[in-house]
């Protein structure tokens, strides 16, 4: 998983654990909610400047949003290949 994609999972699974809209979030972050779907969905590639204004409207540091095992929880997915079964 790209870190785009990481990024915008952890977006909107914490958006979603503080039962906030994307139109709330957009208030609170000063983005449009157009942006924030935007990124949620991993099209946007957002700046370190943006990365930070979310982070601190979500309340948590900036390393939660980018950090793939926040993500991997709510995919139920890792983002690391395991090796090859010995038998494969």
């Amino acid at each position: 998983m790209n870190l785009r994609a990481v990024f915008g999972l952890n977006v909107q699974r914490l958006r979603r654990e503080r039962k906030l809209s994307q139109e709330q979030l957009s208030f609170i972050s000063g983005r449009t909610r157009a942006y924030i779907s935007s990124v949620e969905a991993g099209r946007r590639n957002a700046t370190l400047d943006t990365l930070e204004i979310l982070a601190r409207a979500l309340d948590v540091e900036p390393q939660d949003l980018i950090t793939a095992r926040a993500a991997e929880r709510r995919t139920g997915r890792s983002t690391k290949r395991s090796a090859p079964h010995p038998t494969d």
